[in-house]
């Protein structure tokens, strides 16, 4: 997520660098044709491609609008999983207690179990982290999309899990590696754990309910991050929307001769250049913006800071167990004010 007012001119020509030298050899061809060889006949008129353009133009603004609200919903779920995490946090330190336990513990291994369960949750945080920046198909994997990957240290790796240690017990780490999703297996082990405490005591009926509706809560919205991670924007919406763009930029050079041609001035023509290039530009960087925002969690500089977060709540909820060690805010890719 870029972090600044808005991007600088010279990363949004950068980022769409390709496509402007495309357009300017795109461009050039109908005007060398019809000025220097005097091909009259490959003029367009521009009454059917502004109808093609018009067109064009509500397509994209269907497909940016979808494209925008699976990015907002994919922000408002991690904004859900932040509250609940600080939610289960003081439930666990207040609730876990010798208040109705047969057998008391003493206050040393009730702060050792409030920092299992919370040590364990900040695994589940970073465990979902590398989950959803698996690589899919469907999303954006160019050149450029794989060195910023690894520039900004989001290139999806098995390895990855190996960050989950510190977090876990031996038996834990072993039992959630044995796992395809171990995400929802670690959930599985706080209630394999919150059954234990309710056996010896040490959280009643209660109390259980409520920190059970929590782990609920964390499968929930692991769930709806899942949806949008392995649920790509309907193909066919997005490939007719390709075709139309592209079908509309390469005939609007042949149109806009003949919006130029009339001018009594021979050099006029020339303008046709100019002015394509930015209409085509304008209508390129709307269907790269949809694009790139479709797809929230595949570890590119649109996407929700995901990694940003989990450090976020990392340090909030560790502070709440009164915890001096505190990691440093991750996230931040140096020189380009984006977080991940």
């Amino acid at each position: 997520m870029y972090a600044g007012k808005r991007y600088p001119l010279w990363r949004t020509v950068s980022w769409s660098r390709k496509y402007i030298l495309l357009f300017l050899f795109m461009d050039s061809i109908p005007v060398i044709l019809f000025h220097y060889f005097d091909l009259k006949w490959i003029i367009v008129p521009w009454q059917p491609i502004s109808l093609i353009g018009i067109a064009v133009s509500f397509y994209l603004g269907f497909k940016n609008n979808s494209s925008y609200e699976r990015l907002w919903e994919a922000r408002k779920i991690w904004g859900g999983i932040v509250n609940a995490s600080r939610s289960f946090t003081v439930s666990i330190r207040d609730f876990v207690t010798n208040e109705f336990a047969v057998d008391e513990a003493t206050e040393e291994e009730l702060k050792k179990t409030h920092k299992t369960i919370v040590h364990r949750h900040i695994a589940w945080l970073y465990a979902l982290t590398y989950q959803l920046r698996e690589k899919r198909a469907w999303e954006n994997n160019s050149s450029d999309d794989k060195l910023f990957r690894k520039t900004a240290k989001t290139l999806h790796s098995v390895d990855d899990f190996k960050n989950l240690k510190p977090y876990l017990s031996d038996a834990d780490y072993s039992y959630v590696m044995g796992k395809g999703n171990k995400a929802s297996h670690i959930i599985s082990l706080q209630s394999k754990q919150l059954k234990e405490l309710k056996i010896k005591g040490h959280i009643d009926s209660f109390r259980h309910m409520e920190l059970q509706k929590l782990l609920q809560e964390f499968y929930t919205l692991q769930g709806k991050s899942e949806r949008i991670k392995n649920f790509p924007f309907p193909r066919q919406y997005a490939t007719v929307n390709y075709i139309f763009v592209w079908i509309f930029l390469i005939l609007l050079p042949f149109a806009m001769i003949d919006v130029f041609s009339h001018n009594s001035f021979t050099n006029f023509i020339w303008l046709t250049i100019p002015f394509t290039m930015l209409v085509s530009w304008v209508f390129i960087l709307m269907e790269m913006i949809g694009e790139y925002s479709e797809n929230p969690f595949e570890g590119l500089f649109n996407d929700v800071p995901i990694t940003s977060l989990s450090g976020s709540i990392e340090i909030d909820i560790r502070q709440m167990l009164e915890e001096e060690d505190l990691p440093e805010k991750g996230g931040e890719v140096d020189n380009w004010e984006i977080v991940m």
